[in-house]
């Protein structure tokens, strides 16, 4: 399998945002912004303003398909925490490749940013809001394989939902 995003189905976004094809068929996808680049930036779909101290999930409307020794890692741009002191209320999130279509679940990627600044953030529709960076991963010699499956999203790895 080659690495890739795509939209969640209209119906997993009338679901989770809201009932708008126009907002829909408008958003984009993850993209690198030079060549470069190890992250791609994913992008707000709407208008939000985090106000100081708060923190909010925010949907990407995005799913990624990925190879099974592969993960990919969420974590915020670098300049939000910098400048303003935004920050992934998770600091890092871990996207396996078996999130993607799972039983339950389209494998929706939702991020939770916290503003932990002294003022509120403000982020316009289109704006990069964090980054994900494609990796590697080794497990050991040897390892007495798992066949559980994942079957649902944030959280479910181990409970079987």
């Amino acid at each position: 399998m080659a690495r890739f995003f795509e939209k969640i189905s209209y119906e997993q976004f009338t679901k989770d945002i809201c009932d708008d094809k126009e907002l829909y068929q408008g958003y984009n996808l993850p993209k690198r912004s030079t060549k470069n680049s190890a992250g791609y930036d994913f992008f707000a779909i709407t208008n939000l303003v985090l106000h100081k101290g708060e923190s909010i999930k925010i949907p990407t409307g995005v799913k990624v398909g990925m190879d099974d020794d592969e993960v990919l890692l969420i974590v915020v741009r670098s300049s939000m925490g910098f400048k303003y002191n935004i920050r992934m209320c998770n600091q890092v999130g871990v996207i396996d490749s078996d999130y993607y279509n799972n039983m339950n679940n389209e494998g929706h990627i939702w991020i939770k940013l916290q503003n932990e600044g002294n003022s509120d953030f403000e982020i316009k529709q289109g704006d990069a809001i964090c980054q994900g960076i494609f990796v590697k991963y080794l497990t050991v010699d040897y390892e007495q394989t798992n066949e559980n499956i994942r079957t649902g999203g944030i959280g479910s790895t181990n409970r079987g939902d």
